[in-house]
């Protein structure tokens, strides 16, 4: 990876650190670090939830996936948040991750 490419997934994990912190989380950049067999995620400070975190034009959403999954400790869902130049932040996960989500929202609601 050279050094433009290096600095602009930096840039890329700071932004979403910010965005993590508008939201009302203690969000910080995980510095690629290891701990407990596990890589720490790219972004930290969204408890349960391990980050990979890209800011490129060319999607490659397959083989990030297959990295925040191999990444995550056991307990964590593994995500990708993502974006292009220009273009909001998006967020992808696995289907069966989603839907774990999604019934606990779902149990919450008060209809």
């Amino acid at each position: 990876m050279g050094r433009f490419s290096r600095d602009k997934g930096v840039r890329g994990e700071r932004m979403w650190r910010d965005v993590c912190r508008a939201e009302g989380y203690n969000a910080e950049r995980g510095c690629q670090l290891y701990q407990r067999g596990s890589e720490i995620a790219d972004v930290i400070g969204l408890p349960g939830i391990h980050v990979e975190c890209k800011f490129c034009e060319k999607l490659a959403l397959r083989d990030w996936m297959i990295q925040s999954v191999a990444d995550a400790a056991r307990a964590e869902i593994p995500i990708v948040a993502h974006k292009k130049s220009r273009e909001g932040w998006l967020v992808t996960m696995r289907a069966e991750d989603w839907f774990r989500l999604y019934r606990e929202w779902e149990a919450g609601r008060n209809i």
